[in-house]
């Protein structure tokens, strides 16, 4: 990973604003997600999340964020990530990524899924349940005393099993006052020396990947990240912090794919 600065270590006092923080979070996403439905654009569920954000007295950490437009993250189907709310309209068969990150007192929550959206394929249906499953493998490693290149390498070994792809040109981070923190968290095992988790440190992971290749391209407006090849992609994120015992997700949702009606291992006790 090479030299980096010194990773935050949160304190009671700040874990405790963290957790309500990541608990808005995963309310505004799951409320979000659950307005997505066919006939609506892109731009109608931002607006959704940008109300409810003010209701429960929150701001988007992602608007206005080195110019970012909008008020959360929404990218369909080939796009990655980024994707920014306007006047696409969802139709049956699409992959919605909806990424919420709120500041609340000053502290951040950020997390994500894949909503799917009608009757999707097959493929579709895995890529979600590999991908989500990914996001607990990699969980599981978010321990004190573990190497955090251990939690990385877990993705990628994970997916490539399925045959799906991580996409290594964007990475998952530390959270907390700041959007992005150290460490960086990529989703493959990164060369370098690796940090040491330790009881504090939160973790945003957020494993992004590929139906086919792994490499992405950028759109004209500077934000949409879409799939090299144009095939789908899947996001999703917790925020986690790391303890003396299990990893806590701040972010806590019910689970949305069911890897084992699909066939797919689930995580090892």
């Amino acid at each position: 990973m090479g030299k980096r600065s010194r990773i935050p270590i949160k304190s009671k006092q700040e874990i405790e604003k963290m957790r309500a923080a990541g608990a808005l979070a995963s309310e505004v996403l799951q409320a979000t997600a659950a307005f997505i439905a066919a006939g609506k654009t892109t731009g109608e569920v931002d607006q959704f999340a940008k109300d409810l954000m003010e209701e429960k007295k929150c701001k988007s950490a992602f608007h206005m964020y080195r110019d970012f437009p909008g008020y959360t993250c929404i990218s369909m189907n080939e796009e990655v990530v980024h994707g920014i709310g306007g006047d696409r309209v969802i139709v049956d068969g699409d992959l919605v990524k909806l990424d919420v990150g709120i500041k609340l007192q000053g502290w951040i929550g950020d997390n994500a899924l894949t909503v799917p959206v009608g009757k999707i394929n097959g493929e579709q249906k895995r890529l979600l349940a590999v991908t989500e499953e990914s996001l607990f493998v990699a969980i599981s490693h978010a321990r004190a005393g573990a190497p955090l290149h251990d939690l990385c390498a877990s993705v990628e070994d994970y997916v490539t099993r399925f045959g799906f792809t991580v996409v290594r040109d964007l990475v998952g981070h530390g959270v907390g006052r700041q959007l992005h923190e150290e460490p960086q968290v990529p989703n493959y095992r990164p060369s370098g020396k690796s940090p040491v988790l330790k009881a504090g440190m939160i973790l945003a992971i957020e494993p992004m990947i590929n139906a086919g290749v792994g490499t992405v391209d950028w759109l004209d407006d500077g934000w949409t990240v879409v799939t090299s090849d144009r095939r789908p992609s899947s996001h999703f994120e917790h925020t986690v912090l790391v303890t003396d015992g299990d990893p806590e997700i701040l972010t806590w949702r019910p689970r949305t794919a069911q890897p084992d009606q699909l066939g797919i291992p689930p995580l090892p006790a």
